[in-house]
């Protein structure tokens, strides 16, 4: 399983742009083959922030997903991500 998760810092007074824009990503994510969940969420404690969770069942799958469809209009709101990919080997209860 992969993880991808992290920080996405918007430009100033965009958030709700930004996450109105991710819709429909994040509709297609969810649907899509491997894909496990798919979240991108306001912080709640910084205006310009937003918060990224993706899980999918292996990396070809999110390859595709990647590759799939026209270019995201969410990025222009984006300043920097602190976004990383994660292999997960082993999960269980907390």
């Amino acid at each position: 399983m992969l993880i991808v998760s992290g920080r996405l810092f918007l430009k100033p007074g965009t958030r709700d742009q930004f996450l109105a824009s991710c819709e429909p990503s994040i509709r297609l994510a969810r649907v899509a083959a491997g894909c496990l969940d798919f979240a991108v969420s306001a912080d709640t404690i910084d205006p310009d922030r937003a918060n990224v969770y993706e899980a999918w069942t292996d990396a070809q799958s999110l390859e595709v997903f990647r590759g799939s469809g026209p270019d995201d209009p969410s990025f222009a709101f984006i300043v920097r991500a602190d976004v990383e990919r994660h292999e997960v080997s082993q999960s269980g209860p907390p």
